[in-house]
C-alpha cells in the first residue's frame, strides 16, 4: 500500500488489505467508471456493470462482513472491517454503498428474526454469489428524510407530521401501503427491503416497525431511477406500496424496542459510511499526488511548486485524521453492539466519526480537483467522479446538518461536566 499506517497491522491484517485493494483497483473501479457513465435505465437493466460488481463483491463475502461468525459471517476484527470499508470506498463510493445496504436487511433478520425468516431469507443470503438476493434499506420519504434521524431525540417529534409508510396487523400478517421517496439507495435493483414504516395507530415516527419486506410481493412498484449528480452507481429511486401483505415474523422489530433499534442501527451505518468517506478522500489525495509528479508547469513538475506542497501535506493530514478517529469510533460501536449486545451507546461518537470524515472527503476532493485544474473537469481522469461523489456524501445517509444537530442533542443531555 501507498500510505503509512500508525497502527501495528498484523500478517492477517496486511494480507486482507493488500488482496481488497487488489480487487478494488482492478475489479470495482473500472465497473463503477462504466456504471457511471451510463444513463440511469440502463444502469439498472440486465447486462449492467452493477451486477457484475454485485456478484464479484457477493463472491468475495463482503456482504458477510458486518456479522459475527456464529451468525453466518466472517471472523473478522473490527479492524479488519475497517480496513475492507475504507478500500471499498477508494475503489467506488457507489459500490460500497450498495453492499452496505445490501446487508441491512438480512443482517437484522439474522441477529433478531425468527428461525422461519432465517431459513427463508438469510441462509440463501449468505449462500448467494449471484446477486439473486439484493438488500436496501427503505427510510427516508416524500414527507420525511434527514427528519428521520432527530425523530428518535427531538422533542418536538410529534410536529413532523405522520410516516408516509404506514403499517397494521391484519390476523397474522401486517398490511403496508405509502411510498419510501425517490432516493433509497439501491432501491431500483434490490429484492428485498429493510423497511422502517410508522404504526397506523403511531403518534410519531417513533412508533414503528422495521420489516424485512420482499420487493417481488403484490402491491409493490418502483419508480424510474433518478438522475443523480454523484454516488451514481449505486442507484436510487422510489418504492410504492399497496395493500401489501407480509408474515408476522417478517416485522423484526416493534415498539418499545423500535427506538432503541433505529438509533442504534444508525449507529453501525455511520462508522461505516465514515470509513467509506476516507476512502474517497484517500482516492482523491492519492490521484492529486500522481498527478503533481508528472504534470510540468512553469517549467518544472507541481509538486515541486511550494503551494502545491503545502496543499498535498494539508490533504495528507485530513486524510490520516479521519481515518484514525474513523477507526477508533467503529471499534467502539462494533464492540458495544455485537460483542457487549449493549442497546445503550451514545450516538455522539458514530455520528462524528460520519460527519467529519464526509466533510474531510469534500474538503480534499475539491483541493484534489483543483490540482488539477482544468483537467480536474473532464472525464479524462477519475477525481471529476470523485469530486460529485464527495458532494453527494454531504447529504447521503443523512445531511451533515442534521447529523450535528441530533448528535448536539445527545452531547448537551448526556455529556457530564
Amino acid at each position: 500500500m501507498s500510505f503509512l499506517d500508525l497502527d501495528r497491522l498484523t500478517n492477517e491484517d496486511e494480507l486482507i488489505r493488500r488482496n481488497i485493494h487488489r480487487f478494488a483497483e482492478e475489479i470495482l473501479r473500472p465497473l463503477s467508471i462504466k456504471a457511471d457513465r451510463m444513463e440511469p435505465r440502463d444502469r439498472i437493466a440486465l447486462g449492467s456493470p452493477l451486477y457484475d460488481a454485485i456478484k464479484e463483491m457477493k463472491k468475495m463475502e463482503l456482504h458477510k462482513i458486518h456479522l459475527p461468525k456464529e451468525r453466518g459471517g466472517l471472523e473478522l476484527t473490527n479492524l479488519q472491517r475497517y480496513i475492507i470499508d475504507e478500500e471499498l470506498g477508494w475503489a467506488s463510493l457507489g459500490f460500497a454503498t450498495l453492499i452496505g445496504v445490501d446487508a441491512i436487511p438480512f443482517t437484522i433478520a439474522a441477529l433478531f428474526g425468527s428461525e422461519r425468516v432465517r431459513d427463508e431469507l438469510v441462509k440463501p443470503w449468505l449462500e448467494d454469489t449471484e446477486g439473486k438476493y439484493i438488500g436496501c434499506w427503505g427510510v427516508t420519504e416524500p414527507e420525511h428524510g434527514s427528519d428521520y434521524i432527530l425523530a428518535f431525540r427531538d422533542k418536538d417529534v410529534g410536529s413532523f407530521g405522520k410516516g408516509n409508510v404506514i403499517i397494521e396487523h391484519d390476523g397474522d400478517e401486517w398490511v403496508i401501503n405509502g411510498q419510501k421517496s425517490a432516493w433509497v439507495s439501491a432501491a431500483p435493483i434490490c429484492t428485498h427491503m429493510g423497511l422502517h414504516a410508522q404504526l397506523k395507530d403511531g403518534k410519531s415516527l417513533r412508533d414503528g416497525a422495521f420489516v424485512i419486506t420482499p420487493l417481488n410481493l403484490r402491491g409493490v412498484r418502483k419508480g424510474e431511477p433518478v438522475d443523480m449528480l454523484g454516488n451514481r452507481d449505486c442507484p436510487q429511486g422510489p418504492v410504492y406500496f399497496d395493500n401489501v401483505h407480509v408474515p408476522d415474523d417478517y416485522v423484526i422489530v416493534q415498539p418499545p424496542f423500535y427506538e432503541v433499534f433505529s438509533d442504534q442501527l444508525l449507529n453501525l451505518t455511520s462508522v461505516n459510511m465514515g470509513a467509506y468517506s476516507v476512502g474517497l478522500a484517500r482516492a482523491a489525495f492519492e490521484e492529486a499526488l500522481r498527478y503533481a509528479k508528472t504534470r510540468v508547469q512553469g517549467g518544472k513538475s507541481l509538486i515541486e511548486h511550494k503551494n502545491i506542497k503545502l496543499r498535498m501535506y494539508e490533504m495528507f493530514e485530513r486524510v490520516e485524521t479521519a481515518r484514525y478517529y474513523v477507526r477508533r469510533a467503529m471499534d467502539y460501536v462494533y464492540t458495544k453492539f455485537f460483542i457487549e449486545q449493549s442497546f445503550a451507546t451514545p450516538p455522539r461518537y458514530a455520528r462524528a466519526a460520519q460527519i467529519y470524515a464526509k466533510k474531510i472527503a469534500f474538503e480534499v476532493a475539491h483541493d484534489a480537483l483543483q490540482v488539477f485544474g482544468a483537467y480536474g473537469l473532464s472525464r479524462e481522469f477519475i477525481i471529476e467522479k470523485l469530486f460529485r461523489d464527495a458532494r453527494a456524501l454531504l447529504i447521503e445517509d443523512g445531511t451533515v446538518e442534521t447529523l450535528s444537530l441530533d448528535a448536539a442533542d445527545d452531547i448537551i443531555q448526556n455529556y457530564g461536566l
